[in-house]
């Protein structure tokens, strides 16, 4: 891979950066919506249930107390955003070193363009990845920018993922037994990536 630039390609891997971002990108993109019920929101009388004394029973309130099955949950989970901020600095290290572990592993195929046609075609996206030996492998295709025709051909394959440059990421880089990238798109990452 001697045409790919060392400042990006060539970089030493640090796992935990690696981990660091991954942890981060999939924390963004949990959703977050679990909710439970308190005491105060289960659907139940707030009547004594017998008296305070007398019974033999332990005391209780109301129904609606955390320990009675149906209760409310005491310190459940409720909707909230799972999003960190993690500096700029670090998220585009890591993925310099995610392309370096690929260029050290021989994994990225770099391709003039990649030809579909006017229309979105999945054979011809299997026919692509056949003629570059790929079609067992989990593929990150990465293209200048988003492109239809492109995106639609390879939708229906199970291992392979299509992304612009700017949507380029460390997960997806890690995910992906190889990267093929095309020229315009190799020049693109030099403008996003290079210092």
């Amino acid at each position: 891979m001697s045409e790919l630039r060392e400042d990006i390609f060539g970089l030493e891997v640090k796992k935990h950066i690696l981990w660091e971002v991954v942890k981060w990108q999939l924390a963004k993109r949990r959703q977050g919506t679990h909710s439970t019920k308190t005491r105060g929101e289960v659907a139940y009388s707030g009547r004594k249930l017998y008296p305070q004394k007398g019974t033999g029973n332990a005391r209780h309130g109301d129904r609606g107390a955390n320990i009675f099955v149906g209760g409310g949950v005491a310190h459940g989970p409720k909707p909230r955003d799972y999003y960190y901020p993690l500096p700029k600095k670090v998220r585009k290290l890591a993925l310099k070193m995610a392309l370096s572990a690929k260029a050290k592993e021989n994994a990225i195929v770099l391709v003039d363009s990649i030809n579909i046609g006017e229309v979105p075609k999945t054979k011809k996206a299997v026919e692509f990845l056949k003629a570059n030996g790929l079609e067992e492998k989990k593929v990150l295709v990465v293209i200048a920018e988003r492109d239809q025709v492109v995106e639609k051909s390879f939708r229906n394959l199970q291992n392979a993922k299509v992304l612009p440059v700017e949507g380029l990421n460390v997960y997806d880089t890690l995910w992906a037994d190889y990267l093929i990238i095309t020229k315009p798109a190799l020049d693109k990452i030099y403008e996003r990536l290079g210092s």
